[in-house]
This record gives structure tokens, C-alpha cells and sequence, in this order.
């Protein structure tokens, strides 16, 4: 079994007023074959959580440690990072002019796994895991993102999370600009790779919809840069009936 620890995280931007910090003290161990939610208003530092573990260099860690198997994953670079096991799907997917999405993934697979898959594997692979998540075989000779609607965008994301096989994943608000069926259809991709693997998945999201498909054992509230409760999916269950307005009633 495979750890990611998080202790005591401290982390800073730069803004025009000096540093601001925004993550305060986080705390959190995730297992490989678990799944655990990130909940929390807007401004929370959840986002800034998912971009810190993957190596932004905008987000500076003042004190803190983040550790997978004890390896520090803040020595990391991002790209060792990804190739240690880490997977971002973010929040805003770019768009990647000139770069076919089929290129894309076999090249990403290429340098996480460090050598090239066999071409006929992969090409089976790919158009399975695209019919799966209901993506036009088209898609594959497209450029990255480019032109993509929000939905087709984030069936990308679950591609590459099927496809590159992560020790853990990172999901920041893949359920954000999602319709009924493209949040269905992308919940079903994450959960193929949870019961088909050891995956650990940290999904960070605003509201309780996508936890109807994905089901997590265990539920963090983050405000103001902090973790205020922790629980079980019960807890969930209580955010969607109150809200977030006592947390933030704590916090002023």
C-alpha cells in the first residue's frame, strides 16, 4: 500500500500586496485504494491544495511537508512527480495548439512509464477507453483541447487518468461545467480506474452531485486554508442539507 502524506502545509502566492497565505496547517493521509473529498466554498484553498501537490510553481510552500512513501515530494520536479505516481486532472484544462491528442497521450505515457507502448496495444486501449467515455474516434487526431466544449475537455482528462495509470489522482472540480450525462459518464470513467487498480483519488469539489457516482470513504471541509471537520460520507450528507455557513461563521 502506497501513502501520500500531507503535514502541517503551509502555502503562500505572490500578489501585488506581498505573500498571501492561503493553505494554514493542512493534515491529511491518503491511501492507495482510497477515495477521499475535498469540500468547501469558493476561496477555500482547495484548488491551491490540488496545484500545490502537483508542483505549481506559482503556490509557495512556507513550512510543511507533502511525502509519497516517505519520498519528499516537494524535492520533486513536476514532471518526477507525475512519473512517481501523481495525476492532476485539473479544474481548467488548456488548450495544446499543434499537438494531437493521440500524440499527447502516447507521448505522456512514454515519459511516465519510460519507455514507448507497443503501438497496436495502445491504439486498442486508447479507442476502447474513448468508447467507454463516449468520446468520437475522431477526438484522437484533434488538437489538444482545441475547440473542445467543457464536457469534451474533462472526458480528456479521464482518458489520460484511464490510460497513464496513476498511483493517485488529483481531481480538482471535474464536475464543474458538467451536464447530467457528461458528469455520469466521467464518474464512470474515475470509478473504472478505482476498481480496476489501486488508485488513491483526493476529489475536490464544491458540491454533493458527483458523490452520488463516485463514492468516497472519507469527507474533508477545508475553509479559510484550513481542515475544520473530517468524516465519513455522512458528513456530505450534512453539507448538502446546511451548507457551508456555520464552518464560515467559525472562520470570521
Amino acid at each position: 500500500m502506497s501513502t501520500l502524506s500531507i503535514r502541517d502545509l503551509h502555502v503562500s502566492v505572490d500578489t501585488d500586496g506581498g505573500p498571501r497565505e492561503i493553505l494554514r496547517g493542512v493534515n491529511l493521509d491518503l491511501n492507495s485504494g482510497e477515495t477521499h473529498a475535498v469540500m468547501g466554498p469558493n476561496g477555500s484553498g482547495k484548488s491551491t491544495l490540488a496545484y500545490t501537490i502537483s508542483g505549481h510553481p506559482r503556490y509557495i510552500v512556507t513550512s510543511g511537508s507533502i511525502t509519497l512513501d516517505g519520498e519528499d515530494v516537494l524535492a520533486m520536479s513536476v514532471d518526477e512527480r507525475a512519473r512517481a505516481g501523481l495525476f492532476l486532472a485539473m479544474q481548467y484544462p488548456v488548450e495544446v495548439p499543434g499537438i494531437t491528442v493521440s500524440n499527447f497521450l502516447r507521448t505522456a505515457k512514454t515519459a511516465v512509464s519510460g519507455e514507448a507502448p507497443a503501438l497496436r496495444t495502445w491504439v486498442k486501449e486508447m479507442r476502447e477507453s474513448m468508447t467507454n467515455l463516449r468520446m468520437d474516434s475522431t477526438f484522437a487526431e484533434r488538437n489538444v483541447n482545441e475547440g473542445f466544449s467543457g464536457g469534451e475537455k474533462k472526458r480528456h482528462e479521464i482518458l489520460q487518468l484511464e490510460l497513464l495509470r496513476p498511483r493517485f489522482a488529483i481531481l480538482d472540480e471535474t464536475d464543474s461545467g458538467l451536464d447530467v450525462d457528461a458528469l455520469k459518464t466521467v464518474s464512470e470513467g474515475v470509478n473504472r480506474s478505482l476498481n480496476s487498480t489501486d488508485l488513491g483519488v483526493l476529489l475536490i469539489t464544491h458540491y454533493t452531485r458527483i458523490l452520488r457516482y463516485i463514492h468516497p470513504q472519507h469527507v474533508h471541509v477545508i475553509v479559510a486554508g484550513r481542515i475544520v471537520e473530517e468524516g465519513g460520507p455522512e458528513l456530505a450528507d450534512r453539507l448538502e442539507n446546511e451548507g457551508y455557513d456555520r464552518f464560515l461563521q467559525d472562520a470570521v
